[in-house]
């Protein structure tokens, strides 16, 4: 059995420091839910001496009833010149009343000298007894050695004295910190197996990214003794971000052996990573090890052929093993077997040597030639088949629509659409205003389709990107659209390409309005 590492998330204090990163009350506390949920053993929650929002989540926090997670208030060690008993800071983070804290230290002398301006005994002392104190007060003591990696490579010695000091004043963690990132995993190893040696607590590891190294960095560390893991959700952060915790789990428990989440969540991590993104507002990196959308995609042909042959030939773990999906990308280069397996799902009788599988196939590399992309929006792919192959349905008909944009802007409305549609032979002409031009089409489409089809009201646009295709072309560059839509049941992606932004986004958004027609197996029905 492998040594059990434990987790330690600083999300809603070294995360928020992340550009764009605010959270709310409400939105900390349902984070802490997840987290406890998860397993994970350690949830830092910001420093309740800097900011009231702080201080009123500790308060919210009191009233929670976690299952297994300990909350840590964090803060800094009392000031020079100051006792702990009289440093207002070292008193929030009592009044915080959680059972763990969290206190950093200089371990750089170049830091006690130059930024401190303290002398380096000083800085000991104040170490030694701002640990004590915490200690003397009922509280679990993590000291977070700051600088502690850029310190041992300028005074090995002095880096790990500090480490002494807050060890013999009775931490019951040190947690070396790689503040400003830029360790390379070598050089981590080596001075985490010298703070082993030098203190009876157990060691804990901090990474920042700055060099692309925090998961590296960490599994080195972990290799050389650390039993603590500190990361982020979705490695949010200062500069380059920290450590990702989810990928850091799969990485310790998957793929080295070191337990350190319960396995009901190893096996979910892609869910969970998901879940904490939406949480904070931001989205998942498609190309996240472990947990991202493209983890496990497969778009060239001879990969896609040997994966299905034996997945171990382009797949260093299963992708059920952390709770995620292996995908066949479609594209010109993924090959007839690609485009077959997600046809079948249409028309299952079809083989790789069927008349409509080798039209399918032209068509795709075609329409890809013109800039299309359907290996991100596989709605469109399916209604492309489904008109191939006569299955398709037309469910309106477009007689004409009209934008435009309103200078100044009415009322935060900047552009207004007019649509005229039939449906069965009956014409609907409506008008709409909207935060941009495909806002106000997309509303003004669906206000004149409602009639017919009341399910459309359930629907709503939850993502629109544009990309210029050739920049070289000035405005009048093909564009490409992708448009995500969502209803209560789940979400589709489709595109539309043209030199013209607003036909490329009608493209992409009749597809999108089909698409849930299908879903919901509706039937063109005037005056329904």
């Amino acid at each position: 059995m492998q040594k059990k590492i434990t987790l330690y998330d600083t999300t809603l204090r070294e995360g928020a420091q992340g550009e764009g990163a605010a959270f709310t009350v409400k939105d900390k506390l349902k984070i802490v839910g997840l987290l406890d949920e998860a397993g994970v053993p350690y949830i830092e929650c910001g420093n309740p001496g800097s900011n009231p929002k702080d201080r009123d989540f500790y308060a919210a926090a009191a009233k929670l009833k976690l299952r297994q997670a300990r909350l840590v208030a964090f803060g800094a060690t009392c000031r020079l010149g100051s006792s702990p008993e009289q440093d207002e800071n070292l008193k929030a983070l009592l009044a915080a009343d959680t059972p763990a804290v969290a206190v950093f230290g200089k371990c750089w002398d170049f830091h006690v000298t130059d930024i401190l301006r303290a002398t380096l005994e000083e800085n000991l002392k104040i170490i030694s007894d701002t640990v004590a104190y915490l200690k003397a007060n009922g509280r679990e003591v993590i000291f977070d050695a700051e600088h502690f990696f850029d310190g041992y490579k300028h005074s090995p010695d002095y880096a790990l004295a500090a480490l002494r000091a807050a060890a013999q004043a009775g931490a019951d963690w040190v947690c070396l910190c790689d503040t400003n990132g830029g360790s390379f995993p070598h050089e981590i190893g080596h001075a985490v197996r010298a703070a082993c040696g030098a203190v009876d607590c157990p060691v804990g590891i901090h990474c920042h990214d700055d060099t692309g190294m925090a998961q590296a960095d960490t599994v080195e560390a972990v290799r050389a003794g650390a039993t603590m893991a500190q990361g982020t959700l979705c490695g949010l952060g200062e500069r380059c971000g920290n450590t990702d915790l989810w990928v850091m789990a799969a990485n310790l428990q998957v793929k080295m052996g070191y337990p350190c989440l319960p396995e009901s969540s190893i096996t979910r991590l892609a869910a969970l990573a998901q879940l904490s993104a939406e949480m904070m507002n931001i989205t998942l990196y498609s190309g996240s090890p472990y947990v991202g959308r493209n983890a496990f995609a497969h778009k060239a042909g001879m990969h896609i052929d040997a994966v299905k042959k034996d997945p171990r030939s382009f797949e260093h773990v299963p992708p059920e093993a952390v709770g995620a999906k292996r995908q066949f990308l479609l594209s010109e280069i993924s090959g007839r077997m690609a485009v077959l397996q997600r046809a079948r799902q249409i028309l299952p009788e079809l083989t790789k040597d069927s008349p409509e599988t080798q039209n399918i196939l032209s068509e795709l590399k075609a329409l890809e030639n013109r800039g299309y992309q359907f290996e991100g929006a596989d709605a469109s792919f399916e209604l492309l088949v489904r008109r191939m192959t006569g299955l398709g349905h037309t469910y309106f008909d477009l007689k004409g629509f009209k934008v435009i944009i309103n200078e100044p802007a009415l009322d935060g409305h900047v552009a207004s659409a007019m649509v005229e549609i039939a449906v069965n032979g009956e014409e609907e002409i409506s008008a709409a205003v909207g935060n941009g031009p495909v806002n106000a089409l997309d509303r003004a489409a669906r206000r004149a389709l409602e009639r017919f089809y009341p399910s459309l009201k359930t629907m709503h646009l939850s993502d629109f990107k544009v990309r210029v295709l050739d920049s070289s072309d000035t405005t009048a560059a093909l564009v490409r659209v992708i448009i995500e839509s969502s209803d209560e049941t789940g979400s589709w992606t489709t595109i539309g390409v043209s030199s013209d932004v607003i036909e490329a986004s009608w493209q992409a958004l009749v597809d999108s309005l089909e698409y849930k027609l299908l879903r919901d197996q509706a039937q063109p029905q005037a005056g329904e």
